[in-house]
């Protein structure tokens, strides 16, 4: 049987001297082997294709995580001194794509920036704060630690009672990695919040818009997918939503 086909976001990256098209391998791996589909890489190059002439041929969309950050012009925020990088062709084009594959009726997943574009999509506007707020705890590991310290730095979240993930993971609460310097402030017209961390950041979100579901969590589940269930499972539920198949599977 033909497996589905899921579009996954590059991001502009530079090798060399050179601009590219990049995602890291763990992102399509996870969509790959754990939601059991094929994949085809969207280039970030809104200049030369449109989202809509890519949309038609996806049966759903993954947006990754990225070093870069999303523009506060976005949001409608005009901050000269903004922290990047910035990634102004993936800005657009994952735009763009989120409202391509919405009005088909196709679901888009999102981990970290995917996580945060789809919020700002729905008119949700990103704090920047959260390196320096004492309130909040700490959602990124020490600057001094190693790539894998970095992706290992961990925090519970309370995943809301009846919600997808909650129901997902048989569970009221999981403890996510986090690496992330900004997060949700408004959130987005429509979304509904699947997980919350002890400081009452928004770490996952849901939707369903012209019967196409919407998930996207703010922490990794691609980073070690082997060794967390939870994080299969994540992976799992963009397959049944790739297939047109319920969240849950209905009772026998």
């Amino acid at each position: 049987m033909t497996r589905p086909v899921a579009g996954i976001i590059c991001c502009t990256r530079t090798v060399g001297i050179e601009p590219a098209q990049a995602v890291m391998n763990r992102y399509v791996a996870g969509a790959m082997r754990y939601a059991d589909a094929a994949a085809l890489l969207v280039p970030s190059m809104p200049d030369l294709m449109r989202a809509s002439e890519v949309a038609t041929r996806l049966d759903g969309l993954m947006l990754t995580g990225s070093p870069s950050n999303l523009d506060p012009v976005l949001y409608g925020e005009e901050i000269g001194d903004a922290p990047g990088p910035f990634d102004a062709a993936r800005d657009t084009m994952t735009a763009d794509l989120i409202k391509a594959m919405l009005d088909l009726g196709r679901p888009v997943f999102g981990i970290c920036r995917g996580f945060q574009e789809i919020n700002v999509a729905f008119g949700g506007t990103l704090r920047r704060d959260m390196a320096l707020n004492e309130a909040l705890i700490p959602h990124h590991a020490p600057d001094d630690v190693d790539f894998n310290g970095m992706f290992d730095h961990q925090h519970p979240v309370d995943l809301t009672p009846g919600g997808v993930l909650a129901t997902a993971f048989g569970a009221d609460r999981a403890v996510v990695n986090s690496v992330h310097y900004q997060g949700v402030d408004r959130l987005g017209e429509g979304l509904t919040v699947e997980a919350q961390a002890p400081d009452g950041v928004v770490e996952a979100v849901s939707a369903t818009v012209n019967g196409a579901p919407l998930l996207a969590v703010q922490w990794h589940p691609e980073w070690q997918t082997a060794a967390n269930a939870q994080s299969q499972t994540f992976f799992q539920l963009f397959g049944r939503a790739l297939r047109g198949e319920p969240a849950v599977p209905p009772n026998p």
